[in-house]
C-alpha cells in the first residue's frame, strides 16, 4: 500500500502542476492538507473515493477563506468521522494577537472551524483506519492536546495510519513561534523537547514515525509532515519528495505491506 501526505499550501500558485502530480502518482491513500476550495472540486473528479472536512476557515479583513483536509482512497470508504479542534481565539495573549496582525502580509490570520478527519477502509479483508490531521501552529501543549484528541478515535485492535502536518518545529529558526503563540520562553530554547514528547506518545499508541529525522519543510529545517503506521505494518520504502510543486512543504511517501 502506497501512502502519500502533503500540505499543498492554500495559496499554492501551481495548481495545474499539483493536480498532475496527484493524478500521476501511484497512490492507494493520499492525504492532503490546506486544500484550496476551488482545488477540492478538481480532486472530486479523480478516480477512486474521497472524503474531506474543512481544515480551517482563515479570517482576513477581505473575507473568509476556507481550506480543506482531503483524503483520497483507492479503496471504498466504509466509515468516516471528524475530529473538531478547539477555537483558541479567546486564549491568545496580547503578543499573539499583535503578532498575527503584523504578519498579515505573510497570510497569517485568525482561524476558526478547525478539525481533522478519519476514514475506515478495508484492505485485503482487514479494516484499516486512516487519520488526516493538521495540528495547530501554536504552543506545543496545544499541538499535543490536539493529537491526543484525535487518538480518542484510535482503535489499537485494527491497523492504523496517521498522516498530516503536525507543525512540530525543531530548529531555533522557528521556535520563537512557540513564544509568539503563547508558549513559555523556555520552549524557544528547549526546542527538542517537543519531539521527544510526541515520539513517546507515538510509541504509546503503537505507531512508528517512519520518516523520523527527515526534513520535510526546508525553511524550518524540521519534520513537520508525518506518516505514522501501526507496528503491524512492514515498511518497504519511505521518502521525502524534493519537488514541492508550489508548496512550502515537501510531499512524503511511504510504502507498506
Amino acid at each position: 500500500m502506497k501512502i502519500y501526505s502533503w500540505n499543498m499550501l492554500f495559496r499554492n500558485k501551481e495548481l495545474e502542476r499539483a493536480f498532475a502530480f496527484i493524478l500521476e502518482a501511484e497512490w492507494d491513500i493520499f492525504c492532503l492538507q490546506e486544500v484550496p476550495e476551488e482545488f477540492l472540486e478538481k480532486l472530486r473528479t479523480l478516480p477512486g473515493f474521497i472524503d474531506y472536512r474543512i481544515d480551517a476557515e482563515k479570517i482576513f479583513p477581505s473575507g473568509i477563506t476556507r481550506i480543506y483536509t482531503v483524503t483520497l482512497s483507492r479503496y471504498p470508504i466504509q466509515g468516516r468521522g471528524e475530529i473538531p479542534f478547539p477555537d483558541y481565539g479567546d486564549l491568545f495573549s496580547w503578543r499573539t494577537r499583535l503578532f498575527i496582525y503584523l504578519m498579515r502580509p505573510f497570510h497569517f490570520s485568525k482561524l476558526r472551524n478547525r478539525g481533522g478527519l478519519f476514514i475506515d477502509i478495508t484492505v485485503h479483508g482487514q479494516l484499516v483506519r486512516v487519520f488526516n490531521l493538521h495540528l495547530i501552529l501554536a504552543r506545543p501543549a496545544w499541538r499535543l492536546a490536539e493529537f491526543e484528541r484525535a487518538m480518542r478515535e484510535h482503535d489499537p485492535s485494527r491497523p492504523t495510519i496517521v498522516c498530516g502536518d503536525f507543525n512540530i518545529v525543531e530548529s531555533l529558526l522557528m521556535t520563537p513561534l512557540n513564544w509568539f503563540f503563547g508558549g513559555h520562553l523556555s520552549e524557544v530554547f528547549r526546542y527538542r523537547e517537543e519531539r521527544v514528547r510526541i515520539e513517546q506518545r507515538f510509541a504509546t499508541y503503537g505507531l512508528m514515525n517512519v520518516l523520523r529525522g527527515h526534513v520535510t519543510h526546508p525553511f524550518s529545517h524540521s519534520q513537520l509532515d508525518h506518516i505514522l503506521v501501526s507496528n503491524s505494518f512492514s515498511i518497504k520504502n519511505a521518502e521525502v519528495l524534493k519537488d514541492r510543486t508550489g508548496s512550502d512543504h515537501c510531499p512524503i511517501r511511504v510504502e507498506v505491506t
